[in-house]
């Protein structure tokens, strides 16, 4: 348990190592009415990558549906290309570069591994350096195809991240909301995905869009709920004197709002029992992989690409 680092420690080492080893650029210009599949929050990497190209998004639940329902776009010739995301290239991927295969369209694959099985076949590989990271963490993995988009600059956001002043009380909070800009709108099922990973069912942690937000999300205010938000005044969300505005000193693109959330996750991480780094192992070797039929264990600590 102790070789697990936390999430913001995660954040802090993926910035310094995208300060020294730059991401390649990824042209979004050349996809036209593409097939975006991708599980987790690779799905969610996928809607920053693309979702200005009129693409077609699906995940490992409903991407046999998507694409039979698309058949006769396809026989038109109208859509042609499919973009796999993962950072494994393994998994759901390996049967979602065949299928799209099968439907003769033409496979693009964004992953960290070469040489995994979907990179073995797909038409196309983009490949991404990343750093050793805990299992599901994949931090450094997105960041950095998120970061070959944006071109944002990680030393810069490192230092704004260790310019945050946490409230004195930050830690005795039993539920954390975000708020975000209605721009960074796809970071909050991210956020969702890593409440899961981290904390399973022993804390409530809530991420919306500020447009999502005025739709009764706060309709129940707590004193036992901190409600942070990011880049936005939050005049009427969560109890007032429960709230955290966090302003930013310039404009952050999505691999900024990612790292600024993650942190902070991380640090809500460090304050709370340990449940993650107490099941993660029993996970990787037991009842994580036998959900994908598999009997040889994950690895705990997933190697970086470098």
């Amino acid at each position: 348990m102790n070789k697990i680092i936390s999430l913001d420690e995660s954040v802090l080492k993926a910035l310094d190592f995208f300060a020294k080893n730059p991401p390649p650029t990824f042209n979004i210009d050349k996809f036209d009415l593409p097939f975006v599949v991708g599980s987790g929050n690779a799905y969610n990497t996928g809607l920053i990558l693309l979702s200005e190209k009129g693409a077609i998004f699906a995940d490992e639940s409903n991407f046999k549906e998507q694409i039979a329902s698309f058949g006769k776009v396809i026989q038109s010739k109208l859509m042609k290309q499919a973009v796999i995301i993962s950072a494994s290239g393994g998994k759901d991927s390996v049967w979602e570069i065949e299928l799209a295969k099968k439907y003769k369209l033409h496979t693009s694959l964004l992953t960290t591994k070469k040489e995994s099985d979907a990179a073995k076949i797909a038409d196309e590989v983009y490949v991404f350096k990343s750093i050793d990271e805990p299992y599901t963490y994949n931090v450094s993995t997105y960041m950095g195809m998120i970061l070959s988009k944006t071109k944002e600059n990680p030393s810069k956001i490192k230092d704004y991240i260790n310019s945050l002043k946490f409230p004195d009380n930050f830690d005795n909070y039993i539920s954390y909301s975000f708020v975000v800009s209605d721009k960074y709108m796809h970071i909050c099922p991210m956020l969702d995905i890593k409440k899961s990973e981290l904390f399973g069912p022993n804390l409530q942690l809530r991420a919306f869009s500020q447009g999502h937000a005025r739709h009764a999300k706060f309709v129940i205010r707590s004193s036992n709920e901190l409600v942070i938000s990011l880049g936005v005044k939050n005049e009427y969300f969560g109890d007032p004197n429960h709230r955290w505005d966090i302003e930013f000193p310039f404009e952050l693109d999505y691999a900024g709002v990612m790292a600024v959330t993650y942190y902070i996750v991380g640090k809500i991480q460090n304050s709370k029992p340990q449940y993650f780094k107490e099941n993660i192992g029993n996970y990787v070797v037991d009842y994580g992989p036998k959900a994908y039929g598999k009997s040889s264990p994950f690895d705990l600590i997933v190697p970086g690409s470098k």
